[in-house]
């Protein structure tokens, strides 16, 4: 049996995604789409980027955190969106078994690191806003710097066990994957094999490295919200609440969806409704980050003023 599994297995040599639909119409209609989103999501990210290293009133811990957010966005998204667009608009929809491996690898990398980063920035309002004359002491940029390096760890080793145990079980055919990349519950469905262990190990990592981080983030709310509840000034109960909201809207909109899609059990597999929550979390959190972070603070906008007044200047 261990023998058939791994000749089965070393008889994949790619993989065929089926993406959103097979009507060309359509599909020209959903490249053009996803290709001006992506375009907004890399020009937007790539904006904040630029603002928080060129202004030095933006070199704090929150836009410090801000930065690897945007940073991670921009690499989340080039790790799915770029293969799609092009499966839009070539017949032939395949990706190679290491290609495959590797866009699996690096997409949970990155979605976990941001798992790890939402909490990070959560602590780091949590901080400023209930212990300020300890902000400098609590969040110093040695700290800053380790809690970014735990964050990758974890990442590394999260994915390094999500890829290896549902890479090593054996695909029978057909090798048709029902998504737009390849993700680990896509994958799954394709296994000939028993993966009732990998649906166990998804909940435990999924807990891990969705509920926990997601059940800090809301303690640390609660104690926001109480604490911005004693604020004598409107005003600044107001400008708290704002930058508060806008963290949470991101949070609601990442975890929810990656919470279905990874802590569920094998037997709810939807494939067209897991594109759509792929989407919300791959796609849709990166596009909305420059957004709400750009439109909704001041820091941010008068950075931006101040660059393009300094041009204006220049010129």
């Amino acid at each position: 049996m261990q023998s058939l599994g791994q000749e089965n297995h070393s008889s994949v040599s790619e993989f065929i995604l089926l993406g959103f639909s097979s009507e060309s119409q359509v599909r020209m209609a959903l490249f053009t789409f996803f290709l001006l989103l992506y375009l907004i999501i890399l020009l937007g990210n790539g904006l904040i980027i630029t603002l928080i290293y060129l202004d030095s009133h933006l070199h704090t811990p929150m836009y410090f955190f801000l930065s690897i957010l945007s940073l991670v966005d921009m690499s989340y998204v080039t790790t799915t969106m770029p293969q799609m667009l092009v499966n839009m608009v070539c017949p032939r929809r395949t990706i190679s078994w290491g290609a495959c491996v590797a866009q699996m690898f690096i997409f949970l990398v990155l979605g976990i690191a941001e798992c790890v980063l939402y909490a990070i920035m959560a602590y780091d309002r949590y901080v400023a806003i209930c212990f300020p004359l300890h902000y400098t002491l609590l969040v110093s940029r040695p700290i800053c710097i380790k809690m970014v390096v735990v964050c990758w760890s974890i990442s590394i080793a999260g994915a390094l066990i999500y890829t290896v145990f549902t890479m090593r079980l054996p695909y029978c055919g057909p090798h048709k994957i029902n998504h737009f990349f390849c993700e680990v519950p896509a994958l799954l469905k394709l296994a000939c094999a028993d993966t009732s262990l990998n649906d166990r190990l998804d909940f435990i990592l999924g807990f891990i490295l969705l509920f926990v981080p997601l059940s800090l983030i809301l303690a640390s709310y609660v104690r926001i919200f109480a604490s911005i509840l004693r604020i004598r000034s409107s005003q600044g109960r107001l400008k708290s609440f704002s930058t508060c909201a806008a963290h949470v809207t991101v949070v609601t909109m990442f975890y929810g969806p990656a919470m279905i899609m990874y802590m569920r059990p094998g037997s709810w597999y939807d494939p067209e409704r897991d594109k759509k929550l792929a989407l919300f979390y791959n796609v849709v959190s990166a596009f909305l980050n420059p957004i709400i972070y750009s439109l909704r603070n001041k820091d941010v906008k008068g950075a931006f003023l101040k660059v393009l007044g300094g041009r204006g200047t220049d010129q």
